[in-house]
């Protein structure tokens, strides 16, 4: 996801919910200087418009795709990022993404799942979207303020990964991209050809992959 509140989880280790937000600094920089940046793939892409398959070797090959997305979330300027960004068919999502009151979560999670909302809990927000694969084009897109996500991390233990307004778009947003969808599939047809169309304007400030 492009570059914009979260619950605090440190002390919660026991209801199962990661905490993502100690040793940021010090986590990122360890997945990024063992990685290498890759070229961001973009809307129109056939590896975006699809499923992505369940990751279920955790082992070497993982991790080396764990440090290259950190990289590349990086060299992007973005807050999330999923492995279909970097042109690679499993489900696996990176966040390095601070919530409305400034904390930063940076964590991954693999073959993750939206949890879905009773009614009572889907608050919409409706502020601005942008998308990595979508270079230079925003657009307001409402979501729920709050999400949870299940999955597994980098070992395969399962984990739980929950956040608030801006960081809930996050988790909501690179989950739908594991799915198959671009946040501008989820705009109105006219709202869909105004991204696209700022998209075509604009310039990257990042190194994409040219379709075809």
């Amino acid at each position: 996801m492009a570059q914009q509140d979260t619950e605090q989880l440190d002390g919660e280790v026991n209801d199962g919910y990661v905490v993502d937000t100690e040793d940021c600094e010090a986590r990122e920089a360890a997945y990024r200087e063992r990685g290498t940046a890759r070229p961001i793939t973009v809307v129109g892409n056939p590896v975006l418009h699809r499923e992505c398959k369940d990751v279920t070797e955790f082992g070497p090959e993982l991790a080396a795709l764990i440090d290259d997305m950190f990289a590349s979330q990086r060299a992007a300027e973005g807050v999330g990022l999923a492995a279909n960004q970097i042109g690679v068919d499993q489900k696996v999502f990176v966040y390095d993404c601070p919530d409305d009151e400034g904390v930063r979560h940076v964590g991954v999670v693999v073959n993750p799942k939206l949890v879905d909302l009773p009614a009572d809990r889907r608050v919409l927000d409706d502020s601005n979207e942008g998308c990595l694969s979508v270079p230079t084009a925003y657009a307001a897109l409402a979501r729920p303020d709050y999400a949870e996500v299940t999955g597994q991390d980098a070992q395969g233990n399962p984990i739980k990964v929950r956040g608030t307004g801006y960081f809930a778009r996050c988790l909501q947003h690179e989950t739908d991209h594991l799915y198959g969808y671009l946040y501008i599939d989820r705009l109105s047809k006219r709202d869909r050809k105004d991204a696209l169309r700022q998209m075509e304007e604009g310039t990257p400030r990042y190194e994409t992959v040219p379709n075809a």
